[in-house]
């Protein structure tokens, strides 16, 4: 019986011995998300911009080309992430809604997952603005927490400090500055060597106008800032002797919170920057064109933790030898109060968009974006006195066509919509079908629809009344602050 007993304790010890062994080889990961960013970096061409933190990360790892989310807003594109799945058919799209709901028991987030396999989930960073803790998602959630998707919704184990206690661990952390929020013109005057808005480089589809200049510069004083963010994570890894065992992956949430970005389906909303740093297991230097959803990237976070991929992912692990994607779908619906439903699919050279709502015009006048995007306000008067040309003026007609067909290789920033060109009608009744065939496959789970009722404009409307000075300064192309009148209003109600 001793014998028996003594056996089973060394077997026990060996197994614990093994099972540690086999959980401090299994590589840290950590996702880094700025905020509202397209493939605006030094990297992918841009001259205006220094990123050489990034820089550094695309020579040493691996930069894609042909990235895209599915959703090019914040919370619906996160939700499609968080599970690997799109966020149409688990019934996560409309912006800021379902946020007691439940997820659908066949889906689980994939911090879940990680911690399964023996991942610390840590949430967020010490070193970033605002420590980078943004969730976000259309479900119900809490931060912290034990998941059962049942009774306990939380997704993270910790907040923002990984350590060698907590090998292996995944750590998610957003970078907030390249959000539109008050401490842009800080971040700006702060700069030692702010952007030139006279020099900028902007798309053909944006007015030269100095405040349409000023804040593209501003935008990418942003960049900078964070791309010093990442160089600083970077070096904490080195310091605490973990950089090698670290894989560090480098996306945005969604595109650029400008003209055609931010909330559309065109490429400056979908396309993102990628890079992947993993040195130990990646060749330096690697530029790839193959097309990649974002939810493959949380696949390939799931691949890597040693875990394996579920059949309810619609994402692949990129580096597997069976990945294939020709497409990416996207889908736009709820923003706010403003009520649309868009589709389309985006390959390496085509881009093709259906607008179920084409009267729904593009500049829609969404509270949101009068207080952050000075060049619609700028671009709209100068529409409304007919001074832009044919590639500024589409995003301010009264309607969007039906649909719209783009050749990404020989027309890269969408200036010719091609739909309606006989020359192309093979590719368009080709990618609509497409479009359809996604349609169905990624049919809602349920029609539970529970939006948060926003009051941003009735906040328009009242700094009008109120503040018809500020509100002009707005209409004239300047940020006057999204916070402060909303405090104000709220104090208003109050008292």
């Amino acid at each position: 019986m001793k014998k028996i007993i003594l056996y089973s304790a060394v077997l026990l010890s060996v197994n614990l011995i093994f099972a540690q062994k086999n959980k401090s080889e299994k590589p840290n990961i950590i996702w880094i998300m700025a905020e509202d960013m397209s493939t605006d970096l030094e990297c992918y061409g841009l001259p205006d911009v220094k990123t050489p933190n990034l820089n550094k990360m695309a020579s040493e790892g691996i930069r894609f080309n042909n990235a895209f989310v599915t959703n090019p807003i914040c919370s619906p594109s996160r939700s499609s992430m968080m599970i690997g799945t799109h966020q149409v058919k688990t019934n996560t799209h409309n912006h800021r809604s379902n946020r007691n709901v439940p997820l659908d028991t066949q889906f689980k987030p994939f911090t879940k997952l990680l911690r399964d396999a023996g991942y610390t989930t840590i949430l967020g960073h010490h070193g970033v603005m605002n420590k980078g803790r943004k969730i976000d998602v259309n479900f119900k959630n809490k931060p912290i927490g034990e998941w059962d998707g049942k009774t306990k919704f939380g997704l993270f184990d910790k907040y923002d400090t990984f350590e060698k206690e907590d090998q292996p661990f995944f750590a998610q952390i957003q970078c907030v500055v390249t959000h539109r929020g008050p401490w842009w013109n800080e971040v700006r005057e702060q700069s030692k060597h702010p952007v030139n808005p006279k020099t900028v480089n902007m798309p053909p589809y944006m007015a030269d106008h100095p405040a349409v200049r000023l804040d593209w510069a501003k935008y990418l004083d942003q960049i900078e800032y964070m791309d010093n963010e990442v160089g600083m994570i970077f070096k904490e890894l080195e310091e605490k002797g973990m950089a090698d065992n670290t894989i560090v992956i480098f996306i945005g949430d969604n595109g650029r919170c400008n003209i055609r970005g931010k909330g559309y389906l065109q490429d400056p909303g979908l396309r993102i920057p990628l890079l992947i740093h993993y040195p130990k297991n990646i060749k330096a230097g690697q530029v790839s064109n193959q097309v990649v959803s974002a939810t493959d990237i949380t696949a390939t976070i799931v691949d890597y933790a040693g875990v394996k991929v579920p059949d309810y992912m619609t994402g692949q692990p990129i580096f597997s030898k069976k990945f294939d994607r020709e497409y990416v779908y996207g889908a736009r619906d709820l923003w706010d109060e403003i009520e649309e439903k868009s589709r389309a699919v985006t390959s390496a050279d085509w881009s093709y968009i259906r607008n179920d709502k084409p009267e729904v015009p593009y500049d829609a006048h969404q509270a949101y974006l009068e207080f952050y995007r000075p060049a619609v306000h700028v671009m709209r008067k100068l529409y409304k006195e007919g001074k832009l040309n044919e590639n500024q003026k589409p995003f301010f007609e009264p309607s969007k066509p039906v649909e719209e067909l783009y050749d990404l290789k020989n027309d890269p920033y969408q200036l010719h919509n091609l739909a309606t060109n006989p020359k192309y009608a093979k590719i368009l009744k080709k990618l609509r079908k497409e479009t359809i065939c996604f349609d169905k496959k990624m049919e809602p789970v349920s029609d539970i629809y529970e939006p948060i009722i926003t009051k941003g404009p009735e906040l328009v409307e009242w700094v009008k009344k109120t503040y018809p000075k500020d509100y002009q300064r707005m209409v004239n192309g300047e940020e006057i602050g999204y916070k402060h009148f909303s405090n104000l209003y709220k104090k208003y109600h109050k008292n």
